[in-house]
C-alpha cells in the first residue's frame, strides 16, 4: 500500500494556498487507498513559531482532513539524520563550509549565474578532490556542510508537471545538508524522513520543483532506491502573480475560523480552484469524491478580492 505524508511547517499559520495543496494531497489519498502520515517538519530553528504546529493540527482537522499515522515531529529524533550525514561525510560527499551568507552573495556579484530565486554557492570552502572524513567527529558552532554536486542534468517524471530536466551543479551549486546549529538542513531531512518512513507518494507545489533534483541527489550518494513518486501542483497567487503572502492580506485558514466562516465555504473555494465545477459549499468528502487530477488547472490559481468576499458574506 502506498504511502504519503502531509508536512506543514511550523514557521507561521496556514493559509488558503497551503490548504489548497494539502486538501488536493488528502483527495488523491483517499482515492487511491494511500495511507497518510502526519509529518510536522519543525527542524527550521528560528523561524519555528511557538504553537503554530498545534494550530496546523487544528486547522487541518478543522478543514476535514484526517490522517492514519501522526503527527510525527522531526526534532524528535535525531539519529537517522546524523547516520545519513555521517555516510554521506565517510564518503567524502559532503564538506564543512563556514562562508557567511554576505560572503556567498557577495562572490555571486562578482560571477553572477545560476536562478533568479537562489543565488548559487561559489564553491569558497569546497575541497578539491572528495575527502572522507566524519561529520560526528568534526561538528564545530559556526559550521556548516554541504554537498558536493558534481556537473550533469538530473531529469524525473512529475504525475502532473511532467519531464523535469535541470542541473543543479549550474543553478545552486553545492547546496547545505547540515545548518550551522548542528541541524539537518532541508533538502537532506526530506530525504531521510521520506525513506525510512516509507513514503512512495509525495504531493506539493510547483516552488519544491527545483528542491526535488536536490533531493534526487541525496537519494542517489545515500544509495536509497525507493524514490516516491512526485506530483507538484501550481500555487495560489495574489491578482499580482506572486506567491500567496501577507502582501495580499489575511488568507490565514485561523482568520477565517475566528470570523465565522465555515469550513465547507473555504472547500468550496479551493474546489473551484481545482477545476471542480461551480463554486459550492462542500465538505472535504464531497471534495474527495468529485475531484480529478486531470482537471486541475496547469496555471496557477488566483485569489482575488472576491474570492475573500465569498468567504466572509456567510
Amino acid at each position: 500500500m502506498s504511502r504519503t505524508r502531509l508536512a506543514p511547517s511550523p514557521t507561521g499559520a496556514l493559509h488558503l494556498g497551503n490548504a489548497r495543496t494539502f486538501l488536493v494531497n488528502w483527495a488523491l489519498a483517499r482515492q487511491q487507498g494511500w495511507k497518510i502520515v502526519l509529518r510536522i517538519e519543525d527542524l527550521d530553528g528560528p523561524r519555528v513559531k511557538e504553537g503554530a504546529a498545534q494550530q496546523a493540527i487544528d486547522d487541518l482537522q478543522w478543514l476535514g482532513l484526517d490522517w492514519d499515522e501522526g503527527p510525527l515531529y522531526q526534532l524528535a529524533v535525531h539519529t537517522p539524520y546524523e547516520q545519513a550525514l555521517e555516510q554521506l561525510a565517510q564518503a567524502g560527499h559532503i564538506y564543512p563550509c563556514r562562508c557567511t551568507r554576505k560572503q556567498i552573495e557577495a562572490a555571486a556579484l562578482s560571477a553572477p549565474h545560476g536562478s533568479s530565486h537562489e543565488t548559487r554557492y561559489p564553491g569558497t570552502c569546497r575541497p578539491a578532490e572528495p575527502t572522507p572524513t566524519s561529520w560526528l567527529a568534526n561538528q564545530s558552532e559556526g559550521t556548516a556542510w554541504r554537498l558536493r554536486v558534481e556537473p550533469g542534468d538530473t531529469q524525473f517524471e512529475d504525475a502532473f508537471a511532467g519531464t523535469q530536466v535541470a542541473s543543479v551543479e549550474q543553478s545552486v551549486g553545492d547546496f547545505l545538508v547540515a545548518t550551522k546549529v548542528g541541524l539537518p538542513a532541508y533538502q537532506l531531512a526530506v530525504v531521510v524522513d521520506d525513506s525510512r518512513q516509507g513514503i512512495d507518494e509525495v504531493v506539493r507545489g510547483d516552488d519544491l520543483l527545483r528542491s526535488t533534483h536536490r533531493q534526487l541527489l541525496v537519494q542517489r550518494l545515500l544509495e536509497i532506491d525507493n524514490t516516491p513518486r512526485y506530483t507538484h501542483l501550481p500555487l495560489v497567487v495574489g491578482e499580482d502573480g506572486r506567491r500567496l503572502a501577507k502582501r495580499h492580506g489575511d488568507t490565514r485558514l485561523d482568520y477565517y475560523r475566528e470570523a465565522g466562516v465555515s469550513p465547507e465555504r473555504v472547500v468550496g473555494l479551493l474546489a473551484k480552484w481545482c477545476g471542480v465545477g461551480e463554486q459550492q459549499e462542500m465538505i472535504a468528502a464531497e471534495f474527495a469524491d468529485c475531484f480529478r487530477l486531470q482537471s486541475l488547472p496547469r496555471e496557477s490559481a488566483v485569489f482575488r478580492a472576491t474570492d475573500d468576499e465569498y468567504l466572509r458574506d456567510c
